[in-house]
């Protein structure tokens, strides 16, 4: 059968005048619009907003949570196949001869500043401390949270994380846009990666909508990267300052930062963005993430030489090769809901028989709390079954264990994916503009085993100098308790003297500035890009009014939150799902392309775009 040329007449009309001239205006319109729909609901009903949207999250995660998980165990195994065929490894992002824009350092430094700057200044310690109290191990009981012998499951969980898989997702749509834009000139933008599947059908409303999901995906994945950004900036400020405005305080004393406190730190980070933004991808964005990796380079050294070094290191050899023994239970094995039926059945017979009221109390003390332990399941089970003693109520909470690994995975992995997703059109759309010239097997390698191999360096040394010291008993517990955006800090001031602590927590939160600063602004650029069809010059006016639409968002659901991240995390998981599916038909879409382009190739069809060859606008 004969092999037809490509599709490739994508039709994305755009305002030739007026305040919309160059971008599509339904795409515009309608992303404009759902987003400043969602702010104006949190800001007018703030009180109903948060727990709606977890509400709807909830019933989501119910029903995809396998979805999730499994998705993005095939795009992992996807793009090493692809890396590792010749034919398909070779294909060259561009014309032939064509050099990279970049070199390797900018290019490294754009991509880690992009795709988890942020992620890894909040959760370098928090990540590794919180995965040593909870993980699937813990929870089915197998080993004692906290303990030496949990360092193992901890880092395991850690390095799944952070590493092939979150950064498979960002290549995912990063491979799709590129090969598309500079090996067929299409437009840089997220339905020109459907065409080998829909054809000419992207022309439609049906391109209008993927392209809108893209947007609304990048908003929210955006905020609650700036949102947990923004808590750690206003804790670093006040460990500085101590201005106690920025904090409020629980009755034990601990403090957490205060929604005044957010809101001022995201005004100050937003203008930032927005004047970086302005100045556009080379010069803004290019020095500001060059400055990223420096300064994160100064931090990871201090706990070289500070933390516990050996400790660390020793702990990541180990990790690694049990995160790669286990990688295909890690990408494929999904937990699912337990109801009240299974979770009686599971019960020792004696146990059946108590009274409807009391059984539900169990199943909720039993299945929903993947951070609690059987201790504080037996503090809260209810008196006719305290009464059985400890040898049947361990026989209870092992009855709900399917439970609590669904919740541990839903509020850990599940929530990490659909984060990565939903950054997935941004951090994308950024690596497929920077990465021209570039082979698709560099491409992956350099973005998706690069990467993780840093990020857990990064977790290992960072981490692991906090768990150190915690089993050591320097830290006395002080670190566990911490908030997660205040466990670098503790750590830091447990590890370093005095006049070290201070000037490093300055550095940090500069680090944090620049990082934050990093990720809005690149959001801007990518959201705009797909707003144009693809155009990599978009107008400076636009930039700003989405600076400021992104700034209401996460004010106003920080607000719906009572000054906490969840009613972002919500939106963000809700935003991600059909963003997912459109992923999944985009992995399809490229394996189908990169097939016929191998169909073409044999039967002497040129298939290599000419050398003047610049994606569509």
């Amino acid at each position: 059968m004969s092999v037809k040329p490509p599709f490739t007449d994508l039709e994305i009309n755009t305002q030739d005048e007026g305040f919309y001239e160059g971008y599509s205006l339904p795409i515009a319109l309608i992303s404009k619009i759902s987003i400043v729909c969602l702010v104006l609901w949190a800001l007018v009903f703030p009180l109903s907003a948060g727990p709606t949207l977890s509400s709807v999250n909830s019933t989501l995660l119910n029903s995809f949570n396998s979805f999730y998980v499994i998705s993005v165990g095939l795009f992992a195994f996807f793009l090493f196949i692809i890396a590792i065929i010749p034919t398909t490894g070779k294909q060259l992002l561009g014309a032939p001869g064509q050099k990279p824009e970049f070199a390797n350092f900018s290019w490294f430094a754009m991509m880690f500043g992009a795709g988890l700057g942020v992620g890894l200044m909040t959760f370098a310690t928090a990540e590794p401390v919180g995965l040593w109290g909870s993980n699937p191990l813990t929870v089915s009981g197998e080993v004692a949270p906290n303990q030496p012998e949990t360092l193992k499951s901890a880092y395991r969980y850690t390095f799944a994380h952070y590493g092939f898989h979150a950064w498979a997702i960002y290549v995912m749509v990063g491979l799709s846009l590129a090969y598309y834009a500079y090996r067929r000139g299409m437009p840089l933008t997220i339905r020109s990666a459907l065409t080998p599947l829909f054809g000419k059908f992207v022309n439609s409303a049906f391109g209008h909508i993927v392209d809108v999901l893209g947007v609304v995906a990048t908003i929210l994945g955006v905020s609650v990267t700036i949102g947990f950004g923004v808590a750690q900036f206003v804790d670093g400020v006040y460990s500085v300052t101590d201005m106690a405005w920025l904090q409020t305080f629980s009755d034990d004393g601990a403090p957490s930062p205060s929604t005044v406190g957010q809101i001022t730190g995201l005004c100050i980070i937003m203008a930032l963005s927005i004047l970086s933004a302005v100045s556009g991808v080379g010069r803004g964005i290019k020095w500001l993430s060059n400055i990223n990796l420096v300064l994160s380079l100064i931090l990871l050294l201090t706990f070289i030489i500070f933390g516990s070094f050996l400790f660390a290191m020793t702990t990541y050899a180990t990790a690694l090769i049990d995160y790669i023994i286990n990688f295909f239970s890690l990408s494929f094995a999904a937990y699912g809901t337990q109801d009240m039926a299974a979770f009686t059945a599971a019960l020792p017979s004696d146990v059946q028989g108590l009274g409807a009221e009391d059984l539900e109390a169990l199943f909720g003390a039993a299945s929903s709390n993947p951070w609690g332990s059987f201790d504080s399941f037996k503090e809260s089970a209810p008196a006719a079954a305290a009464a059985l003693g400890d040898e049947k109520l361990a026989a209870i909470y092992a009855a709900g264990t399917e439970g609590r690994l669904f919740a541990w995975q839903a509020a850990w992995t599940t929530f990490y994916w659909a984060w990565w997703i939903a950054f997935a059109p941004f951090v994308g759309l950024f690596l497929a503009r920077i990465s021209k010239g570039r082979t698709v097997r560099e491409f992956i390698l350099g973005a998706v085993i690069a990467p993780s191999f840093v990020c857990w360096a990064w977790m290992t040394i960072l981490g692991g100098s906090a768990i150190d010291l915690e089993l050591q008993g320097v830290a006395d517990g002080a670190i566990i308790a911490a908030s997660n955006s205040a466990k670098l800090f503790v750590t830091m001031e447990a590890m370093l003297p005095e006049w070290l602590y201070g000037a490093l927590t300055i550095m940090c939160v500069v680090l944090i500035l620049t990082f934050l600063v990093t990720s809005a602004d690149s959001g801007i650029l990518v959201m705009n890009t797909i707003m144009s069809g693809g155009a990599e010059e978009t107008g400076v006016f636009h930039r700003i009014i989405w600076g400021l639409i992104m700034t209401a968002l996460i004010g106003t659901l920080l607000v719906a939150g009572g000054g906490g991240l969840g009613a972002l995390q919500n939106a963000m998981i809700i935003g991600a799902l059909p963003f997912c599916i459109i992923m999944v038909l985009m992995m399809i879409s490229l394996g189908k392309a990169l097939w016929n382009d191998y169909r073409r190739e044999k039967a002497g069809m040129e298939t290599a775009p000419a050398a003047d060859a610049v994606p569509a606008e």
